[in-house]
């Protein structure tokens, strides 16, 4: 009831605000009462996408980019150790996936990104020290430790994000990693322009300047929620993790009983696989596991696929294209960026279109989409000084392999672990899977060279049909793994090559 008494006609504001409060207070009851609450973005949810987005892989990208633009004012101070520089960088990505499958359990995954940071700013003050230093040596561990904390985030950053959310939102937060790389990327050759950080004398600070935002995010990183699922499930501290959970939520904890059952489930999962014996779940012992080697097949195969599509080697050969289109050196390096741009725009046009097409839709039909346009180009570039209007066929292939890349083959291996496999097996899973990506990439480092040497524009005909036999391994094995969890992804895919996973799913998304 409204108090009586006015004050130049406080009254009003006090009913207000009273039956405001009564509203509020009953529905938060209704919830409690009829456990119909569903759970959506939260503040912290947002804030740990946003924070390791830009904190976390954000830099990833930018130190994949930022070696592409001015890598001739790097070769003339250090001649041929120039690739010992780039390749350093690969050694360290594979080496902190595999590292990550131990931090994630053993730190935890919050704290596991925030020793991730740490690396990621000894890298940068190395970068910055070198030259007054006259130190080959600090600017190859650098490299080489901004290359660990590249394989720990693309470990445990889908992983841990994916964990925060509700099953409504994996998708969704699962995109925030790649969308990050993506952003990176396309930061780290803009800033190599010669107008910002591309001259010569301005290297060290080109290379460094990501720790800007480290430094930025790493306080934040400290006040986010840790895994709910990590500590219920690995850590089997039930009161920890529904406070965790609760926090995450933004609501109380008894009416988070839907995710508490999810949790449950998992863990009951868990605590049967440890009862045979192995109780820790090291990349070993999964790779060993008969029933979870199709997913993990899955996992290996699209993230390795993801680099042998040769979305580096297109990138590498696009300004040359451009030039070819009659486009100036300035212009084609522009253009460039564009298609980087583009990488982007499709990456967030991701947040959309997960949670309502699915994985497996978006995932076939970039494979296939980028097959064709490999092949497109293969065929332009070898005809390109023999019709005069292939140069623009060549350009609008590239934009367009670009543009597919990133509605399928792009995002969608990053965080696809997270959804086949159960909590136990996971950072296993996401560790094999981050080595199959930057392995897929030095592949492709070590190779592309040699090929474009000996067979030219054909090197992306060889991309072509590597990226067609991805499509038809996805085609046949990969099922839909939305709406479903990691436990029914596990026993459609139980019987590995054997299995028919579409069987049991719905056969309109094929």
């Amino acid at each position: 009831m409204c108090p009586k008494y006015a004050i130049n006609g406080m009254p009003h504001i006090f009913c207000h605000w009273f039956n405001i409060s009564g509203i509020i207070a009953n529905e938060h009851q209704q919830l409690t009462q009829s456990h119909e609450y569903k759970a959506g973005w939260s503040f912290f949810l947002v804030l740990a996408g946003v924070v390791t987005t830009i904190g976390l892989s954000l830099p990833v990208g930018y130190n994949i980019g930022v070696v592409n633009t001015p890598a001739e004012d790097y070769e003339a101070w250090l001649n041929i150790l120039w690739s010992s520089v780039v390749s350093i960088f690969i050694v360290g990505g594979c080496t902190g996936s595999i590292l990550g499958s131990v931090l994630a359990d053993k730190l935890g995954r919050k704290n596991a990104s925030i020793a991730t940071s740490g690396l990621f700013l000894a890298g940068a003050l190395l970068f910055l020290l070198c030259r007054s230093a006259n130190s080959v040596e600090m600017l190859v561990l650098g490299r080489l430790l901004v290359g660990l904390a590249g394989g720990l985030t693309t470990s445990i950053v889908p992983m841990y994000l994916t964990e925060l959310s509700p099953p409504s939102l994996t998708g969704a937060m699962g995109v925030a990693c790649p969308m990050g790389v993506n952003v990176g990327v396309l930061v780290g050759q803009v800033m190599g322009l010669n107008f910002l950080l591309g001259g010569v004398e301005d290297w060290p600070y080109l290379l460094s300047v990501f720790a800007v935002l480290v430094i930025v995010c790493l306080p934040v990183l400290y006040i986010l929620p840790e895994s709910p699922k990590y500590l219920f499930i690995v850590k089997k501290n039930e009161i920890a993790a529904m406070k965790q959970l609760s926090r995450l939520r933004g609501v109380s904890s008894s009416i988070l009983s839907e995710d508490v059952e999810v949790m449950r489930e998992e863990r009951r999962a868990a605590e049967a696989a440890a009862s045979s014996g192995d109780r820790d779940w090291s990349m070993a012992r999964l790779a060993a596991d008969t029933r979870l080697r199709l997913p993990l097949l899955l996992v290996c195969s699209t993230q390795a696929g993801q680099q042998t599509s040769g979305i580096n080697a297109v990138f590498y050969y696009s300004q040359t294209i451009f030039m070819q289109a009659g486009l100036s050196a300035m212009s084609a390096q522009y253009a460039t960026i564009g298609c980087g741009f583009i990488n982007v725009c499709t990456a967030a046009l991701m947040l959309y279109l997960l949670p309502r097409k699915g994985r497996r839709p978006l995932l076939l039909g970039s494979a296939l989409c980028a097959t064709i346009f490999l092949a497109t180009l293969a065929a332009a570039m070898n005809a390109i000084e023999l019709v005069s209007w292939m140069p623009y066929v060549c350009t609008v292939a590239v934009l367009l392999y670009v543009l597919v890349y990133g509605f399928g083959l792009g995002p969608i291996p990053y965080f696809i672990a997270s959804e086949m496999f159960e909590v136990g097996p996971r950072p296993a899973a996401m560790a094999w899977g981050s080595l199959a990506n930057w392995g897929g990439n030095f592949l492709v480092g070590l190779c592309f060279p040699t090929m474009r040497r000996l067979i030219g524009a054909y090197s992306f005909l060889i991309f072509s049909i590597i990226t067609g036999a991805l499509f038809l391994f996805v085609r046949k094995y990969f099922p839909e793994t939305r709406g479903s969890t990691p436990a029914q992804v596990t026993e459609r895919c139980s019987q590995g090559l054997r299995s028919r996973p579409l069987r049991r799913t719905d056969l309109r998304a094929v």
